[in-house]
């Protein structure tokens, strides 16, 4: 499997990162099989979070590293600092209460990759900056990052972190897709835009890209008058999306595959690294991300799917 690099860890990452928001000890059994096959084709990473199946997902991944014997060979991307129910929590007491459960839940003394799952403009990026500091000099993390945090505040934080002689963020994990939603999916969520993605292309930071297949909307079991799926509707539901999905099906016709691997490949040939957090629960639908990540497109195909300008 293809990889990247991510500033402050030595093991490159697998471009397919195996999401966790399913796992729980309850279903153990799907998560070996799910994570056994996705190491054995070549994977590396898995993404979980503090706030992932209320804590249980870190668990039975922590379960799984122990059983295997393979801490050394996983990256672990987690994440912390999620709002709660009094609001955001992006201050340096929830970023370590958080750390320390997850590393206890993971049954670890470091996590490779961590972010922060939401932002809050109120809080400075220099006191955010600096407890995550704090937490790379004691060795908890190796690499930092944010979920669901603008360019601008990201920029912001590596400037400081620049001028203050500390370590930046070296990655972000938004949403990037090929199918551009029409508003958040839940709120605090930040999506990749154009021109977002010409500031990574400049700066060369990776994105980590959640909900890279538009969770479902290019299996062509979709269509404009089928409404039964809310979330659907109200995220990706637009003549813009459609056009989208026709290019893919398209494209996918002429290449011999199929329109959510074309979807797949668009997230993963970016002109900066990225790497595409999937939700694969089977041996089929891993293979099916296997296969789409080494799909090659060019330049132009990629500008002709988002854009339908001529290739």
């Amino acid at each position: 499997m293809k990889t990247i690099k991510i500033e402050g860890i030595e093991k490159r990452l697998s471009v397919l990162v195996q999401g966790s928001d399913y796992f729980r000890p309850s279903n153990y059994d799907k998560v070996c099989e799910v994570l056994d096959r996705y190491f054995s084709i070549g994977g590396n990473t898995i993404d979980t979070a503090h706030v992932y199946c209320g804590g249980e997902s870190e668990v039975a991944i922590g379960q799984w590293m122990k059983e295997r014997g393979n801490r050394e060979d996983v990256i672990i991307l987690t994440k912390g600092a999620h709002h709660d129910e009094s609001g955001p929590r992006v201050n340096p007491e929830a970023i370590t209460k958080d750390l320390f459960e997850s590393l206890d839940r993971l049954g670890t003394d470091y996590v490779d990759l961590y972010a922060l799952h939401r932002d809050d403009l109120s809080v400075p990026v220099s006191e955010i900056v600096d407890v995550l500091n704090e937490h790379i000099e004691a060795g908890r993390i190796k690499a930092i990052g944010g979920s669901n945090w603008t360019v601008q505040r990201i920029q912001e934080a590596n400037e400081y972190a620049q001028s203050n002689g500390l370590i930046g963020f070296t990655f972000s994990s938004p949403n990037l897709s090929l199918a551009k939603p029409n508003e958040p999916f839940w709120s605090g969520c930040v999506s990749a835009e154009a021109e977002d993605c010409k500031w990574h292309e400049r700066n060369q930071i990776p994105i980590l890209s959640w909900s890279s297949q538009a969770r479902g909307f290019f299996t062509g079991r979709f269509s404009p008058e089928d409404r039964s799926n809310e979330d659907l509707v109200r995220v990706f539901y637009s003549d813009a999306n459609w056009e989208r999905l026709r290019r893919a099906e398209e494209l996918a016709a002429e290449k011999g595959v199929t329109a959510i691997q074309i979807a797949l490949a668009y997230v993963l040939n970016q002109p900066f690294p990225t790497a595409a957090l999937i939700g694969a629960q089977n041996e089929t639908e891993l293979n099916s991300c296997l296969e789409g990540s080494k799909i090659k497109l060019t330049n132009d195909e990629v500008r002709w799917l988002e854009n339908g300008d001529v290739i």
